[in-house]
């Protein structure tokens, strides 16, 4: 008889023990909320940091970068370093160095041990959302596999919503440290769910480093991440500096820049669940949707985004296209290499973390030498450049998921 570890993801999904499901699901999706907002948090914390830190403030934003850059570098890496372990000891383990981590950031007395927890940071959000990604189709039923993988990726805009305006709030009432402190405490509660909600899942198969490169010679697994490269790139370039934009473009006060940038973030997590209602009705069309969407919301700010109003309706059509982005890709790519998930989710991962540094480093650049609004325009054609990129590359194959997505 075989060993379960020699089983597909798909075959021994059949013998699930009683644990996971729904449970478990939002367990998993507690987990990306918690990486996400560990990466996120220096964002509205950079001052204090900086000052306690005695570094400048672009200094102290090499918090975000640093972490950004391991975590793209880390998710195929840890995928592979980790072999055949059951992926709950694993996901356990990640998240018990992000609380360490976190803690670390807490106590750092210079800005070098910042950095290196830092680092660790990023080495735990690339190995939990590598995998993390595809746990949906392992924990529910197979037709609830895509309302599941859009949970487990709500976790991401929600953290957007509501991790990082919660810990600036914090460090405001009670300073920055404890604002990772509580972050770290999070993350150790968040183990003890994946612990106790998470039945065991043993790998389908070890994930070798070289099997992960070799993904990229299939077209389809090609195409996703070209999307990915193209859509996340040109969504940062603008977002990281849509501040200005608003204030520059709009007219919007700085005292409304919050509210506008909450109704965006309510959005997007509307975006996640109903892009992922539709991925398995038609993927394609869902992804087209959303790229043509984002290109339209970004390229059409300058002509009527200039009043409060008009950027309110264009930053809700921007979030709703953009929450869609990682279940709609993720799905792209988990259906292009159904036998290798966690090879692909590697791959995505660690393209959509660089490709949110090299945006908010393009952005920065146009930003610089030409002026706020001018970075909506690449934006927007990088947007429609991943348009085309769905149109005219080589899809999944609708047979090869379990949610029966059609093309």
């Amino acid at each position: 008889m075989a060993n379960v570890d020699d089983l597909p993801v798909s075959l021994s999904a059949s013998a699930r023990p009683s644990r996971g499901g729904w449970p478990g699901v939002v367990a998993v999706a507690a987990g990306t909320f918690t990486v996400v907002t560990s990466e996120m948090l220096p964002v509205g914390l950079l001052t204090p940091i900086g000052g306690s830190l005695h570094v400048s403030e672009g200094t102290a934003g090499l918090t975000l970068t640093v972490t950004g850059l391991v975590a793209a570098l880390s998710a195929p890496l840890v995928t592979a370093a980790v072999g055949r372990l059951d992926r709950r000891t694993v996901l356990c383990s990640l998240m018990a160095l992000l609380a360490a981590a976190n803690a670390l950031s807490a106590w750092s007395p210079e800005f070098a041990v910042m950095v290196a927890a830092r680092v660790l940071v990023g080495i735990g959000m690339g190995g939990v959302w590598a995998l993390a990604g595809g746990l949906g189709s392992r924990l529910v039923p197979a037709r609830s596999a895509g309302p599941a993988t859009s949970v487990i990726f709500s976790g991401i805009a929600v953290a957007s919503v509501v991790g990082v305006p919660a810990g600036a709030y914090l460090g405001e009432l009670a300073g920055w440290r404890a604002a990772f402190l509580s972050v770290a405490g999070l993350a150790s509660l968040v183990a003890v769910a994946l612990a106790v909600l998470l039945p065991p899942l043993p790998a389908g198969r070890a994930v070798a480093l070289g099997g992960v490169v070799r993904l990229l010679g299939d077209a389809r697994v090609v195409t996703g991440l070209v999307v990915v490269t193209l859509l996340v790139t040109g969504h940062f370039a603008a977002y990281t500096y849509v501040r200005p934009v608003l204030e520059e473009v709009s007219g919007v006060r700085a005292s409304m820049v919050g509210t506008l940038l909450l109704v965006y973030g309510v959005a997007g997590i509307a975006g996640n669940f109903l892009a992922g209602a539709r991925v398995g009705r038609s993927l394609r069309g869902t992804l087209l949707v959303v790229c043509a969407a984002l290109a339209g919301s970004v390229l059409l700010v300058p002509l009527l985004g200039l009043s409060v109003a008009g950027a309110a309706v264009l930053l809700v059509v921007w979030g709703l296209a953009y929450g869609g982005v990682s279940v709609s890709a993720q799905t792209w790519l988990a259906l292009a290499a159904p036998e290798d998930r966690e090879g692909v989710t590697s791959l995505f991962v660690g393209v959509f973390n660089g490709a949110i540094a090299l945006g908010a480093f393009a952005g920065g650049l146009v930003v610089d030498g030409f002026g706020a609004r001018a970075v909506l325009l690449p934006a927007g054609f990088l947007a429609i450049g991943a348009l085309l990129a769905v149109l005219l590359g080589r899809a999944p194959s609708p047979a090869a998921g379990p949610a029966g997505a059609r093309d």
